[in-house]
């Protein structure tokens, strides 16, 4: 039983690290990176598709991403969508394909991202410590069900803090490097 509160926390405080990654790989660095288009849909013939599935998305330099629609009638579509995004994007067609320029970010625009960054991780954090607090509850539980001994519950709950302190220390390096990313000119 103890065992599976504590692989169960483990698991829970996992995903947590990986959702602030996911959050955080959203927010715009100078860099262009292919994953930046990937939440933007485009009407394919009636229905809301990703851009992935309708075009070829890479990267032609590091500040600029390339998109080559699979059908040269979803050109302008695709561009459409890129610049009604809330990305601020202003893509251009050339030929049968599309360059998306990343715009140089100004220094005020990039504190405001740190700050965003910020109550992103602080949000993760807190999740990592109601996760803890959960497994804490069940581990009290068992105690006044009988079904551990006072010594078995007070080793669980050291685990699960050297657990908590390990993904929010986790937490702390992503930050810190998101952090790097974005005051890097």
């Amino acid at each position: 039983m103890i065992a599976d509160i504590k692989k169960s926390a483990e698991q829970k405080m996992q995903k947590s690290v990986d959702a602030l990654k996911h959050d955080l790989s959203k927010v715009r660095t100078g860099r262009a990176h292919t994953g930046l288009l990937d939440h933007i849909h485009v009407d394919y013939y009636g229905t809301p598709t990703p851009i992935g599935q309708c075009a070829n998305v890479t990267l032609a330099d590091p500040r600029t991403i390339g998109v080559q629609p699979f059908e040269k009638k979803m050109l302008s579509v695709i561009e459409k969508a890129i610049r009604d995004s809330d990305l601020g994007l202003n893509p251009a067609t050339s030929g049968d394909a599309i360059r998306v320029p990343m715009p140089a970010l100004t220094e005020e625009r990039r504190r405001e991202l740190t700050k965003v960054v910020h109550k992103e991780a602080e949000a993760a954090k807190v999740a990592v410590r109601n996760i803890r607090r959960d497994a804490n509850e069940h581990l009290k539980k068992l105690l006044k069900d009988k079904q551990c001994s006072e010594d078995d519950e007070r080793h669980a709950q050291t685990d699960v803090q050297k657990l908590t302190d390990r993904y929010i220390a986790e937490i702390d390096k992503v930050l810190s490097t998101k952090e790097t990313d974005l005051m890097a000119i």
